[in-house]
């Protein structure tokens, strides 16, 4: 794109399923320098959006908008004037019902560069979530999507009821709750039976999807009864039968839960999404560089007079290593250094950097990494009474030894303190902070009172510390209807401090053995 000129990307955010935004959709999210969304958005796609674009919230839900859409269509314009890389982040597909028809129009008048970039609509993907294909060949050949908001007051429809009822297999209504009860009477004395099977999806594709099937004269009453609320779609037709038979999304074991993530990467919380399970990443850490590199650089100034390099963390690896390059240190200069990685994770991203993991040891915590050292030089633990009167720097088992740990600004004393005792030498220059990012919570805490969240995990202390921060009185209550996961005994301790239950605790401390644990406590 020529540096100046301003584009505008009508993109389609798909129905709520955050695995339905395309790929382009992603590739435009990601580019973009303003992003203005609407409402009916799965809130996670916001989380590939650049951390310095500017974001403008539309509103839009149920006939409240934040913003008209003469306001809209003025701000996408003044934004691309400026030169700006526009998103206008839409629910479904912008050109289904999103008025991106009428936006595009403006754009094109005012002589603004324009993409479409279609996403999945609901008319399609609900009923698919559902179990419901709009066309097949032994019942529908043809569909039609009508919005089912139209005035009911309206003296003359722009619907041909007539030609609709009884001219098309399957019918979608988009929105329809509202009036279902004017939209199955139209229907009805049209010409379509009473007897024909209809489906309402609300939230299709979502964790909290919910699915009632009746009949045309049946389903405004059952809507009622069951207090369905929008959004909502519609479908009317023979296909609906096929339901009993393909339903898949609603029978996946996990189906209906809600997990929430307190960290900045779901990376590993896959195999929940899989099984049915929404993943939600609601960060309470952001990682951040130190407030000075003096301790990094002294020790990449030093770096050949250590015999160990220790990461406890992808993080570790990733800030220790960028610092390297920025310095211009040649990776060369780490030949005869041994690298030990905490965790699986540790040593795939140092492996990831054409480097060998000499040592995991097996237990991930100080006093195993103490003991996988002293094995590996051919000693036993000594107790604390026999190695303190030899203790200090050039006796004891580790003497000789000195190790380097980057890592974050606040962390545990144990071993280095036990390579200390044991007579080795180890420093431990602050590589990265763990801050807690500004974010106000107003969607969760919603979720929260409305019993949709079934578990949070905290991967460390100050995941926890800082959800109850930012979450400020509320925290705990909120906190309290929902199941709580931790990855180790330090976060549980944190919890417990509380006055909170910790319900989840794998026995090894890593993601993978949480996410194990999470789904044999959902599958009880």
């Amino acid at each position: 794109m020529e540096k100046g000129k301003g584009i505008v990307y009508l993109v389609g955010a798909g129905p709520g399923d955050i695995g339905l935004l395309t790929v382009k959709g992603l590739r435009c999210l990601q580019k973009a320098e303003v992003v203005i969304y609407d409402y009916h958005l799965n809130a996670q796609i916001l989380n590939y959006i650049s951390h310095d674009a500017e974001f403008i919230y539309a509103g839009k839900r149920g006939g409240h908008h934040t913003m008209t859409q003469d306001e809209i269509n003025a701000v996408l314009v003044e934004k691309a004037k400026e030169g700006k890389i526009v998103c206008r982040l839409k629910g479904g597909d912008p050109f289904v019902f999103g008025r991106g028809g009428e936006e595009a129009q403006v754009l094109a008048r005012a002589g603004i560069r324009f993409e479409v970039v279609p996403g999945v609509s609901s008319s399609v993907a609900a009923p698919a979530y559902a179990g419901i294909p709009l066309t097949h060949r032994l019942y529908s050949s043809s569909f039609a999507v009508i919005p089912g908001y139209e005035d009911t007051t309206k003296e003359e429809s722009a619907i041909d009821w007539a030609k609709l009822a009884t001219g098309v297999g399957t019918l979608v209504f988009l929105m329809a709750v509202k009036n279902i009860d004017h939209l199955t009477e139209r229907l009805i004395r049209h010409g379509r039976k009473p007897d024909t099977p209809v489906a309402v999806v609300r939230w299709g594709t979502r964790a909290d999807q919910k699915t009632l099937v009746s009949t045309l004269k049946d389903i405004a009453s059952l809507v009622r009864e069951k207090d369905i609320q929008p959004p909502a779609v519609m479908v009317v037709g023979d296909v609906v039968n096929l339901r009993g038979e393909l339903q898949w999304y609603e029978n996946k074991p996990l189906f209906g839960q809600r997990i929430i993530v307190t960290r900045e990467h779901t990376g590993g919380f896959e195999p929940l999404e899989e099984l049915g399970a929404e993943v939600i990443q609601f960060p309470t850490v952001e990682i951040a560089p130190p407030e000075s590199w003096a301790g990094v650089d002294a020790a990449i100034a030093a770096i050949g007079g250590y015999q160990w390099i220790i990461f406890t963390s992808a993080n570790g690896v990733r800030c220790f290593f960028s610092r390297l390059r920025d310095r211009g240190v040649d990776i060369r200069e780490l030949k005869g250094i041994k690298l030990c990685a905490i965790g699986a994770k540790t040593g795939a991203e140092i492996s990831s950097l054409g480097l060998r993991v000499d040592l995991i040891p097996d237990e991930f915590n100080a006093e195993g990494l103490i003991e996988t050292f002293l094995k590996e030089y051919g000693v036993s633990m000594p107790s604390k009474s026999s190695s303190s009167e030899g203790s200090g720097q050039g006796k004891g088992p580790l003497a000789g030894v000195r190790f380097l740990l980057p890592r974050a600004e606040k962390a545990r004393e144990i071993f280095p303190d036990e390579v200390r005792r044991l007579g080795g030498t180890i420093d431990l220059p602050v590589a990265y902070r763990a801050v807690k990012p500004e974010h106000h919570g107003k969607r969760l805490r919603r979720f929260f009172r409305e019993g949709r969240v079934t578990v949070v995990t905290f991967t460390s202390a100050a995941t926890f510390n800082n959800f109850r921060d930012i979450m400020g009185e509320e925290a705990d209550g909120l906190l309290s209807r929902a199941a709580i996961a931790v990855i180790g005994p330090v976060t549980a301790r944190a919890v417990e401090k509380a006055g909170l239950k910790v319900d989840i605790m794998p026995e090894e401390a890593t993601i993978e053995a949480m996410v194990e644990a999470i789904r044999q406590w959902a599958l009880k």
